[in-house]
């Protein structure tokens, strides 16, 4: 037996009403290599799940799977098989006739106790086998929950890497006219649903971040008639204030432990430095010390090393990207190109450095190479700006002004499969969290 739930997350994720146990899966021979430069979305049949909630989940996991550009469904309409029963084996020439490479079957029924069950197989259709068959149960308030972790779980197996829709986003709602906005942090699954707001809009809020124990934020507020930055407990809406520094505290970022707030604080000279704060002892360590604007600050997933951006090199407004030891040792700038860089943020992966970019009029959301080299812009566009990560590193977000108001896109590492998340309001600065456990 597995589980993906790990072992000492079990008991909470049991209180929550979410468990697993899992069937073991035969060797698997069907895979889609993700690292090429060119991949070609595999056809993947999934039908309705059997059950009275079987086509919600199944069409939640459809789509899960569908947006990430890697798997494209194939119609139900063209399906020669109609399956009846998800735990026999398939007719695989019906399947192999209408080019599907991979098909997953599954049920979702109500236990005694008011808990849902939902089960998957999936078949490798060239293999003529079964690579995975798992089952979940969750209360009804984790029914999407549910197929967002199917989802992963066929993502992980075909293409050997985590997937990442079983992950929330939090942003600022914007709502209201333009020249009066009201902004409230608000937090949503990946995909844009249940949404729930954390602020009630009273005062403008700004850069949301996630800690990496998923259950805190930190993020920029003005309800003190200056920004300052705040730590806030997502489920028990627990506030804290994160210090009380002269002048303006701007753009917080969590370190990879959770153990400490990274962050600028603007002096009354315009300068504006980096500054780390552990959270348990409330010291303060400066890590840079110049008489230029150094700000947006993020930490490699090691936290040995931190990138930001300063205009101490490209003059007045002429901002570039730097990195520097975690101790603000050795500070050294890795982009050189045309433009001005600002919003840098560490891939999970560690291998690249996401960024915004104004040039020739547009704004860029790019990646690049954590020496600099190989910059790449996925998306241009009109005021666009402020890219968050994935868990997974295969995929970013981030917000665009369109007619009215901003609006939260995502890009994969391709550039190609851009795609509109849906929100209520106008959304901005979103945030991606880990994984849930």
């Amino acid at each position: 037996m597995k589980s993906i739930l790990k072992p000492l997350l079990m008991v909470a994720a049991m209180a929550m009403g979410m468990s697993s146990v899992a069937i073991l899966p035969a060797q698997a021979t069907l895979e889609l290599n993700v690292n090429k430069g060119n991949v070609e979305p595999m056809p993947i049949a999934i039908p309705d799940f059997q059950g009275g909630l079987g086509p919600q989940i199944s069409e939640i996991v459809t789509a899960d799977l569908k947006r990430s550009g890697l798997f494209a469904p194939i119609d139900k309409a063209a399906f020669v098989e109609k399956i009846t029963n998800p735990d026999a084996t398939p007719r695989f020439d019906d399947w192999k006739v209408i080019n599907a490479q991979a098909l997953v079957t599954g049920s979702v029924s109500k236990e005694a106790d008011g808990r849902i069950r939902a089960q998957y197989r999936l078949w490798d259709i060239f293999g003529n086998q079964q690579l995975a068959g798992e089952q979940f149960f969750a209360n009804d308030a984790n029914q999407r929950r549910v197929a967002h972790i199917i989802a992963d779980a066929i993502y992980e197996k075909i293409t050997g890497e985590k997937g990442y829709f079983d992950t929330r986003v939090v942003f600022v709602d914007e709502s209201g006219a333009k020249n009066a906005r009201k902004k409230r942090l608000a937090i949503m699954d990946q995909d844009g649903a249940n949404v729930r707001y954390l602020s009630d809009g009273r005062s403008i809020v700004l850069t949301p971040r996630f800690s990496p124990n998923r259950q805190e934020i930190t993020y920029m507020s003005y309800e003190s008639g200056q920004p300052k930055v705040y730590l806030l407990q997502i489920e028990t809406g627990q506030r804290e204030l994160v210090g009380n520094f002269p002048g303006m505290t701007f753009a917080p970022r969590f370190s990879p432990d959770g153990q400490k707030v990274i962050m600028s604080l603007l002096r009354d000279d315009g300068n504006s430095n980096i500054f780390a704060m552990d959270l348990r002892s409330r010291s303060t360590t400066r890590l840079t010390d110049s008489t230029a604007i150094d700000t947006s600050p993020s930490y490699s997933p090691d936290g040995s090393q931190i990138v930001f951006t300063s205009d101490r090199g490209g003059g007045s407004g002429r901002s570039q990207i730097y990195v520097m030891g975690a101790d603000g040792s050795n500070p050294h700038r890795i982009s050189f190109g045309d433009g001005v860089y600002s919003t840098p943020v560490w891939s999970p992966r560690g291998d690249l450095i996401a960024f915004t970019k104004q040039s020739g009029g547009e704004f860029q959301i790019g990646v690049m190479k954590t020496d600099g080299s190989g910059e790449r812009i996925l998306s241009s566009g009109f005021q666009q700006e402020g890219p968050t990560w994935a868990p997974n590193g295969r995929v970013l977000m981030f917000f665009r002004d369109s007619a009215g108001g901003p609006k939260l896109v995502s890009v994969d590492l391709t550039g190609r499969n851009e795609q509109q998340i849906p929100t209520a309001n106008y959304a901005s600065d979103p945030a991606w969290s880990p994984l849930l456990e």
